[in-house]
């Protein structure tokens, strides 16, 4: 059988010559487990027929004879493990056909035309790239006809998967692109399933995925003793198959990708290398919106429920503001790839809750404390949210450390003030800064080694004060969480077979803040809401940004380096003429969370 079929794929015969490298490595194991076996059989034959007597071939036969069979009961369990592994796959989204016959259309037309089998199934994961996912493990098969809503699949068996793999579009492309650059970007992708349909690259690809997982269920560390032995000795075969095959399975993946990139060659070359272009300019788009925007809503136990919307409107603006971004935007005029699907709010309401579950650990449904929120209500339940929390958060810190009110207050002000934020970080240098709170070795946070030491004592004081505090405050959530969940919740299936995410986030997006960060955010908090008590100031959403101050309808963009000037160096005066400027009164109180 032809890897390629028709075309000039010249990547396939190499990728074959590796996928049977890969299985020689099987094959010699298999020798090896049946050689102590053969020669047992041997023995016994001989001793049987008289062709081998004497105490000498009875004493072998003695000792070789429970080697042999411990060596093939050893080599069973081996195996037996490396059968009933399950693959780890990718967390993704499933796209029905019916939720997306055009899409499902598409991609098989694309398959005809580069003469390749379709994908089985079409699945999107929310990050910026597309692959094939090989699903035919037992483990992966569809639940029994009786428990799907799908009729189409009535007649099948619950054991039957499809061979071909599972094409994985990443969820941005499908918002951000047009049709004709989707079709484009994935030609080489679908082009795959050709190479993948050879019978030897895939028992390859089976037996390394095999070894992969058995090395995996021998790490788990929920494991008695006893069984950690075993499964260690397990675990050392698995690794060592793995590090005989490895060089080759790389190599013979080498040889797939080119061969579907030479296919692909034939179909919309000179489209994919403009789709090229808009791959880089989502991925930037893409992470701007997780790490500006998304964080700071998950982080107040709310998702945005369109991420992938929000990207389109993250790069338009991204358009508007770059000169070099200027010819993107009028792309916006061509049929957007989300058409394709049925319903794409849904999808992409589905893949926003995957991308919180990724990236930020958040639960599976939503609940009182996990909830969607829409862009238009973001800047009234995210960022006016945020910033009033944080603002109580470090006036709490500030009334366990008694700070008096600032001097400029001609009496006791009727709640907390930015004032006395001020007074406190440019009190004098020679005090002794307060105590650091007490805390569990649990909530204490690892000290970090880049965290730049040039602030005052009481900025870095305030700042230790802040970093033990959300410790504790995470620690009591997870803990509560935890009770919540209770033992039958902790041992409960996963409803969704195709999701590995157990160990959450999978993906963190940025390191933790360090105590400097934490500061200047609550102090940028404070200033937002004093600014929003005092000159009608709004809270915003920039789509590159994340949450920002409207000071008159404009974005007030001058504002982190006063603040980092009064953290850094304990001098307010920056900061009290940019609000003498904006006309805000530090002296009034404000309203916190």
């Amino acid at each position: 059988m032809s890897v390629s079929g028709a075309g000039p794929d010249t990547g396939a015969p190499s990728a074959r010559a590796r996928a049977l490298a890969v299985l020689r490595v099987r094959s010699r194991a298999l020798a090896v487990a049946l050689l102590p076996a053969a020669a047992a059989v041997i023995l016994l034959a001989g001793g049987s027929t008289g062709h081998l007597p004497g105490p000498g071939w009875d004493l072998a036969r003695r000792i070789l004879t429970p080697a042999a069979v411990l060596v093939l009961l050893l080599a069973a369990g081996v195996a037996l493990v490396v059968a009933r592994a399950r693959p780890a796959v990718s967390p993704t989204v499933p796209i029905a056909e019916e939720a997306a016959p055009d899409l499902y259309r598409m991609v098989r037309d694309l398959a005809d035309r580069l003469g390749v089998p379709a994908p089985s199934a079409i699945a999107l994961t929310p990050d910026c790239d597309s692959w094939l996912e090989d699903r035919t493990h037992p483990a992966h098969a569809p639940p029994p006809p009786e428990e799907r809503d799908d009729t189409a699949q009535a007649g099948r068996s619950a054991r039957r998967v499809p061979a071909a793999p599972v094409l994985v579009i990443g969820s941005p492309f499908l918002w951000w692109m047009r049709v004709a650059e989707l079709r484009a970007l994935l030609a080489p992708v679908v082009a795959g399933t050709g190479p993948s349909a050879h019978p030897d690259i895939a028992a390859a690809r089976r037996f390394v995925r095999g070894l992969d997982a058995a090395v995996a269920v021998t790490s788990a560390p929920d494991r008695g003793p006893v069984f950690r032995a075993v499964l260690g000795g397990v675990g050392w075969v698995a690794r060592l198959l793995l590090h005989g095959s490895r060089v080759h399975a790389a190599e013979m993946e080498r040889g797939v990708a080119a061969a579907a990139a030479e296919r692909a060659k034939t179909v919309d070359y000179g489209l994919r290398i403009v789709a090229q272009e808009q791959v880089g300019l989502a991925y930037a788009g893409w992470d701007r919106l997780l790490t500006r925007v998304a964080l700071p809503a998950w982080r107040m136990g709310r998702w945005p429920a369109r991420l992938n919307a929000g990207v389109v409107a993250a790069l338009t603006e991204l358009s508007r503001r770059d000169r070099l971004a200027e010819g993107f935007a009028s792309r916006l005029g061509e049929r957007p790839a989300c058409d394709l699907l049925e319903e794409p709010g849904a999808v992409d309401e589905a893949t926003s809750l995957l991308a919180a579950r990724l990236f930020h650990g958040g639960p599976a449904e939503t609940g009182p404390d996990w909830s969607p929120v829409h862009w238009g209500d973001y800047p009234e339940e995210v960022v006016d949210r945020k910033w009033r929390t944080d603002a109580a958060r470090l006036h709490r810190i500030l009334d366990a450390l008694r700070v008096p009110p600032a001097d400029e207050e001609s009496r006791a002000p009727d709640g907390p003030t930015l004032a006395r934020v001020l007074t406190h970080l440019t009190a004098s240098p020679d005090l002794p800064p307060a105590p650091l709170p007490a805390v569990t070795a649990v909530e204490a946070p690892a000290p970090d080694e880049d965290d730049p030491t040039g602030g005052t004592a009481h900025s870095a004081a305030l700042a230790a004060r802040l970093t033990a505090e959300l410790a504790r405050e995470e620690a009591t959530a997870a803990a509560a969480a935890a009770v919540a969940a209770g033992p039958q919740g902790s041992a409960a299936p996963d409803p969704d077979p195709l999701r590995d995410d157990r160990a959450l986030p999978l993906f963190p997006l940025q390191p933790p803040r360090t105590g400097r960060e934490l500061l200047a955010d609550h102090i940028t908090a404070m200033v937002c809401c004093a600014a929003m008590d005092t000159v009608g100031a709004a809270p915003g959403l920039d789509w590159l940004d994340g949450p920002t101050l409207l000071v008159g309808g404009a974005r007030a963009t001058d504002l982190p380096p006063q603040v980092l000037s009064l953290i850094e160096d304990g001098d307010p005066s920056d900061l009290r003429n940019w609000l003498t400027r904006q006309g805000i009164r530090p002296e009034k109180p404000v309203r916190l969370a």
